[in-house]
């Protein structure tokens, strides 16, 4: 049986494991109609759940393929003896996912993941299919912090969502409004006409996208509006935007630049507005471990080193790239049985420098929050999706903010 644990650390790392467990149950693929995806929810009764299995049990014996109907059967036993080890219903129902996940013809390999969630289940379900249901589970894993972004001057704009830790960029423009100076020859007032309709053009269209992008999305907290310059109000004030998506404005932020870089730069410059978001407090604890890097004080990077910071009780933050580059691996090699941290691109032994047999493996998150807790040690994690998160990745994808120098 594999079994979740939501017992954790932080929001960040639930998440994370969450969409792990996701990406592992994607992957199984049953070869025939014989993997079984059952969900509890809140204050449904296990005892009612495990008669309607072992009706499904009964129909199940009527399939003509003598393996599949094994397999389906023995799916739905050990889904009714895992619901015998709880006395009620879990805070938040559960989920568990088993069937016969061989990849041979002919073999039976049955498995079963339990999973009380971290959100309340709210679908009850009986699905039998050649692959898990995990739509309910994809839902409690959407981002559920997402801000809008319009960066624009006369020149170019940009319309984006930051979802949690991501900027989804949407749409961009290059306008062709001239600047103040005229050709020769033409009037100011004729030039100006030209330039103000070019304007007006440029932040329709923007302004149509915007209301494309933003309108009727419950989900969007606010949006804010940035760049160089007053076209930013003028583009608020001139009824570019439909009433509903301006009352989602949540404020205006100046920018030195537009286009992605704006972007960001509005990001740094607007975090009071959006102050609640990831990515936000993402760029706050990475530019936190990049200041203490740059002063050579209360900080260490690369594995061993923040490894052993962690067992000293040095470590007042852990910081780990969901992208990180390691796992801890149990392997045999000509030196025998170990257990080491290696590069999941170099499965080689630090020792003898052979290729090794992998026997256990679990990834770096898990490993270093499991060793974090044994030090009241703060676990943050962080993507790969920001400037701060690549540069971050490139010093190996794990460092620490110290409480003291060590």
């Amino acid at each position: 049986m594999k079994a979740f644990d939501s017992q954790v650390i932080n929001i960040d790392e639930t998440q994370y494991k969450l969409k792990k467990l996701i990406k592992l149950l994607e992957a199984k693929k049953g070869r025939h109609t014989e993997l079984v995806t059952v969900y509890v929810p809140v204050g449904y009764s296990l005892y009612e759940i495990t008669n309607q299995l072992r009706q499904e049990q009964g129909t199940a014996e009527n399939i003509k393929s003598k393996p599949v109907r094994k397999n389906v059967v023995s799916a739905l036993e050990k889904i009714m003896r895992h619901f015998q080890l709880y006395k009620q219903t879990p805070e938040h129902g559960l989920a568990v996912f088993c069937g016969n996940v061989s990849e041979k013809e002919g073999e039976s390999d049955i498995e079963l993941w339990a999973i009380e969630p971290p959100e309340p289940v709210k679908v009850k379900m009986y699905w039998c299919d050649q692959k898990f249901d995990v739509g309910p589970l994809m839902q409690m894993i959407a981002e559920k912090d997402i801000y809008g972004i319009v960066v624009l001057d006369k020149s170019e704009a940009n319309v984006a969502l930051i979802k949690g830790k991501k900027i989804e960029n949407i749409a961009h423009f290059d306008s062709i409004v001239p600047g103040k100076s005229r050709a020769g020859g033409q009037s100011s007032a004729r030039f100006a006409r030209v330039r103000e309709g070019l304007l007006n053009d440029f932040l329709k269209e923007v302004g149509d996208a915007t209301n494309k992008a933003f309108l009727g999305k419950d989900e969007i907290r606010g949006i804010m509006i940035a760049g160089p310059g007053p076209i930013k109000e003028y583009f608020i004030n001139e009824n570019y935007l439909d009433n509903n998506v301006s009352k989602k404005i949540i404020g205006t932020v100046d920018t030195g630049s537009t286009g992605e870089p704006g972007i960001h730069e509005a990001l740094n410059r607007g975090e009071h507005l959006i102050k609640e978001a990831h990515i936000v407090k993402e760029k706050k604890i990475l530019q936190d471990f990049f200041s203490n890097l740059k002063k050579g004080d209360l900080v260490a990077y690369g594995l061993r080193e923040v490894i052993k910071a962690v067992e000293m009780g040095a470590v007042q933050t852990l910081i780990v790239s969901e992208v990180a580059l390691f796992s801890e691996v149990e392997y045999k090699c000509k030196c025998g049985f170990k257990k080491d941290f290696l590069r999941n691109d170099k499965r080689v032994c630090r020792v003898c420098g052979e290729n090794v047999r992998i026997i256990g493996e679990k990834d770096l998150i898990e490993s270093v929050t499991e060793l974090a807790k044994n030090y009241s040690t703060n676990v943050e994690i962080v993507s790969g999706d920001t400037p701060e998160g690549q540069q971050f990745l490139e010093l190996g994808g794990i460092g620490a903010i110290l409480r003291y120098k060590i």
